[in-house]
């Protein structure tokens, strides 16, 4: 019985667990210190990534580069710095993760 609740725990834990740990990703990663969600900060909110980038078949792939190594020039003249404490793993996640809504 005590297995049974366990694991009833844990699939209840992982179905709410991935919103939360993204935006947890981003703060822990401090992309939050530039990005948020719906509003322009430094960069570009989320909402505004994930319109100009729908549709885009190589769009995570094309970001999570993006977020690791940087660029400059899609949004204006405030380059996005390369954020080397990001794997290439994290990167997709967190890509994925605005991509979809960044709820």
């Amino acid at each position: 019985m005590k297995l049974r609740l366990s694991l009833v725990a844990v699939i209840a834990g992982l179905s709410a667990a991935p919103a939360f740990a993204n935006l947890e990703l981003a703060q822990k990663k401090n992309c939050m210190a530039c990005h948020a969600v719906d509003k322009k900060l430094v960069g570009p909110s989320y909402k505004d990534v994930a319109a100009k980038y729908a549709g885009q078949k190589d769009a995570v792939d094309k970001l999570s580069q993006k977020v690791i190594k940087g660029g400059s020039g899609v949004w204006g003249q405030v380059p996005m710095p390369a954020n080397a404490q990001v794997s290439e793993a994290e990167a997709k996640t967190l890509v994925t993760w605005i991509l979809g809504g960044a709820k």
